[in-house]
């Protein structure tokens, strides 16, 4: 079982990672791989056709596709080519997204002729905070409505009813949505053309500034790093981590808007499982909504446990999240169909 993210492909690497883990014959190899477009919407065995498609996804996720390509052929050399390969897509979770959330409000024809809609991502991440939360309670069936905060160096919110993801933070690329570590997240379009007429700036120096110049960085111009914000004490730092809070807190009354309220809202990744601080903050004064935090035992918190008081109507966890296990299933999934 072999998890890849966006690092760059070596086969040092690999020896790595095999040595570390007792790898040395696997009996399938799983790939985690960020963009799946509008065809590829469930985990499939990689033949030259999957390959093809995740490749002319590429400039949809230039970051990711290419080094999930990348490790994909280093596994091929290394285990050779009858080893069953697994690729599993991050977007694969919001290909059912409704039409008024998967839509964009421009030119149908535009939109049809280069296949834009929202994909959404993190879908391995939001689908393991279901998952958890749903065994929590074998009485619930399935069913429930829940929001989950992955709350990382990229950051999503996502809706979820009955283990059905209906809404999501991020859209086309991982850039809209929640505010992150280095990226804008919701932005006026209209700012975006007014700095590159202003500026001169060609595409990729605006995507740059987008992805690696924004976020808690931009705003603080101190770190992307919210440990080192929260450690800072700078009006500045405060600043970055307040507006990554509000806008968080935005999402979450949106979501509970469109699906009439929520069982549960989970938080998890490194931020939301371990910045207490941020949870408080991103909460505080919800209690309209029936969210009432217990103070000590979010300050306490670890992955699974509630963090909510008994007077509150939504419970609120955190949670670890299991996106190497979540692989694992589909993996075995895929093999099972095979």
């Amino acid at each position: 079982m072999h998890e890849k993210g966006s690092a760059e492909p070596s086969p040092g690497l690999l020896g790595q990672f095999i040595d570390q883990h007792g790898l040395e014959c696997p009996a399938v190899v799983a790939h985690r791989v960020v963009h799946g477009g509008a065809d590829l919407v469930q985990s499939l065995r990689v033949d030259d056709a999957v390959e093809q498609q995740i490749e002319r996804l590429e400039p949809l996720a230039p970051l990711h596709n290419r080094h999930a390509l990348g490790w994909l052929r280093l596994c091929r050399e290394r285990f050779g080519p009858q080893m069953p390969q697994i690729a599993v897509f991050d977007t694969a979770f919001y290909s059912g997204l409704p039409g008024a959330a998967r839509n964009y409000a421009l030119p149908q024809a535009l939109m049809e002729k280069y296949g834009l809609r929202r994909f959404g991502f993190h879908g391995l991440a939001h689908r393991s905070m279901w998952r958890q939360w749903s065994a929590l309670d074998q009485d619930r069936k399935g069913h429930g409505r829940m929001i989950s905060l992955q709350l990382g160096s990229g950051c999503s919110a996502t809706a979820v009813r009955d283990g059905v993801a209906i809404d999501t933070s991020m859209g086309f690329s991982p850039l809209e949505g929640l505010m992150m570590a280095t990226r804008c997240g919701d932005v006026d379009a209209g700012l975006l053309t007014y700095l590159q007429r202003r500026e001169g700036l060609t595409p990729e120096e605006t995507d740059n500034i987008l992805e690696k110049e924004s976020g808690l960085l931009g705003v603080s111009g101190v770190s992307g790093d919210m440990r080192v914000l929260l450690a800072d004490g700078r009006p500045e730092a405060d600043r970055a981590v307040d507006m990554f809070c509000y806008r968080a807190r935005k999402y979450v009354g949106a979501y509970l808007a469109v699906m009439g309220g929520a069982e549960c809202i989970v938080f998890g990744g490194g931020i939301g499982e371990h910045a207490w601080q941020v949870r408080q903050r991103i909460l505080a004064g919800m209690e309209w909504s029936g969210i009432r935090v217990d103070a000590q035992a979010n300050r306490t918190a670890q992955g699974g446990q509630r963090i909510s008081s008994s007077a509150s109507a939504i419970e609120v966890r955190v949670c670890s999240v299991d996106e190497a296990g979540e692989l694992a299933r589909e993996a075995m999934a895929v093999m099972m169909r095979h």
